[in-house]
């Protein structure tokens, strides 16, 4: 990956992670994802945004300076939206290589970078309104959005092109090999990078969809012409798109979301599989869109993803010991955490010795305020009879008739 220029004194620098690393220690990345940082050049310089300190990921950056002619000790400013280490674990190597520079940070942000880091640097708090010149006609101008999603998070913005640093907000998974801008990307890209936000937005920003919103409203106030994200890719022929996009993902927090219903389903000895089928059979006969996932083969923030953007949700496992699947019992527990609330649901399971499954299903709905309105469940004891199958193809149509009224209303 080379740097490449944004705009008039604006440029990309940029590495990518690969899929044998897993974000956050947790989420998978099954295309890889970039972690861009951005250089702004007045009669001064600044760097926003930055990487990790990965193997040679800090030094990719420092290639790239050498690319666009500019020195790391000719750096002015280091500009912080976001403290999160993936953007800021370079900092030890650029102090090391420097010490003439200032860290312009927000003041939850200066706490957790002391945390972190406990660096021996100039740091300078800024809130919003607040603004630094950097000669030539450069301004950057700082808005914070907190809880996008830490809480010391600001965007940056240069009045004189229009760009907007807004780091992990409207950001998206998916390494960038040669089109890092909107408009080199074909339809086909285009859908790529959507769905890649899509996983983003489900499994790390899910959970702050409010401070989304608030954030959204924000930067909707600015003459935004590009958006110059933390990851993914920048949007300068329409910035809206994303813009769009996370506002309507941040909207599928409070439900309604898309007329699809994801089918979750678990089995031990293939009594519960035997429901697949006929679920998806009903969801079938309504037109309704559906995304089928074994758990626990299925990643988690596959799932996620899927069961955000859904309205209904059906969910297929048996009775374990007194008490639900337990693979399905920690998918459940993380979809609580990262509040998919407010879907409609169906539950259908089996049974041995004693039932428990809907009992457990009920307290962490209601202990992780899901408000989930379900359907009447279909339980059996263990295989399914050629009656109970045809129930649960009734009820999987009433799913689908109820999510087309909520989604399309």
């Amino acid at each position: 990956m080379n740097a490449s220029r944004v705009a008039d004194g604006i440029f990309r620098l940029s590495a990518n992670i690969g899929s044998e690393i897993l974000f956050e220690g947790m989420w998978l990345l099954p295309h890889g994802a970039s972690m861009n940082s951005y250089l702004v050049k007045g009669e001064q310089a600044a760097i926003i945004d930055g990487v990790c300190d990965w193997d040679g990921v800090p030094e990719t950056l420092y290639a790239q300076l050498d690319e666009v002619g500019m020195n790391v000790s000719d750096i002015r400013y280091v500009i912080i939206n976001h403290t999160e280490p993936d953007h800021t674990g370079w900092l030890r190597s650029f102090s090391a290589l420097t010490g003439d520079f200032e860290v312009l940070i927000t003041a939850r942000g200066l706490e957790l970078a002391k945390a972190f880091y406990d660096l021996e640097v100039p740091f300078r708090v800024v809130k919003s309104g607040d603004s630094v010149d950097l000669g030539g006609g450069r301004q950057l101008v700082f808005e914070e959005i907190p809880n996008v999603h830490w809480p010391d998070t600001m965007v940056t913005f240069e009045p004189a092109t229009g760009t907007l640093f807004s780091c992990d907000a409207f950001g998206t998974f998916g390494a960038i090999n040669g089109a890092p801008y909107d408009e080199q990307l074909d339809e086909m890209q285009l859908r790529f990078f959507e769905k890649e936000a899509l996983r983003y937005y489900a499994n790390i920003v899910a959970r702050f969809s409010q401070p989304t919103l608030a954030a959204i409203a924000k930067v909707r106030k600015l003459p935004v012409r590009i958006i110059a994200p933390g990851h993914g890719p920048v949007w300068r022929r329409n910035p809206e798109f994303i813009i769009d996009l996370y506002e309507r993902l941040a909207g599928y927090g409070k439900g309604p979301a898309k007329p699809k219903v994801t089918l979750l389903w678990g089995s031990m000895y293939g009594n519960t599989e035997k429901t697949v089928a006929p679920l998806l059979e009903g969801l079938a006969a309504e037109g309704v869109e559906s995304a089928v996932h074994q758990v626990p083969q299925t990643h988690i923030g596959t799932i996620l993803a899927s069961a955000w953007e859904s309205t209904g949700i059906a969910l297929a496992m048996p009775t374990y010991e007194y008490q639900m699947f337990p693979p399905m019992a920690a998918v459940l527990d993380e979809l609580g955490r990262k509040q998919v609330r407010n879907k409609l649901a169906l539950r259908v399971g089996s049974f041995g010795w004693s039932g428990g499954a809907q009992r457990e299903l009920e307290e962490i709905v209601a202990r992780q305020k899901m408000h989930w309105q379900f359907l009447e469940p279909v339980e059996f004891r263990g295989a399914p009879a050629a009656e109970e199958l045809e129930l649960i193809r009734r009820r999987a149509r009433e799913l689908a008739r109820q999510v087309k009224a909520a989604a399309l209303a």
